[in-house]
């Protein structure tokens, strides 16, 4: 049970820090610098988590793998979704 337990708080962690990582880069490309610090400070955080996680097994990185993919996707979607409304 902790394997599978484990296996999603990584996949999430990854998620999110995705999130944080296109949040940063947006900061950045606006030039705030006080988002885009604390966005970096995000990233840390959560990429500390989960590198002690899959540190201890390597299979984790296939939960980092989908996390990456659905944090970035998902944050890319909802930024065009809450652009077009805009428009």
């Amino acid at each position: 049970m902790t394997y599978w337990i484990n296996f999603w708080l990584v996949m999430l962690a990854v998620g999110v820090a995705d999130v944080c990582w296109t949040l940063y880069i947006i900061a950045t490309e606006k030039r705030h610098p006080i988002s885009a610090g604390i966005w970096s400070a995000f990233i840390m955080l959560v990429g500390a988590f989960t590198v002690t996680k899959y540190v201890d097994d390597p299979s984790f990185a296939i939960a980092a793998a989908i996390g990456a993919f659905i944090g970035t996707a998902g944050i890319v979607a909802w930024k065009r979704h809450k652009e077009s409304k805009v428009s």
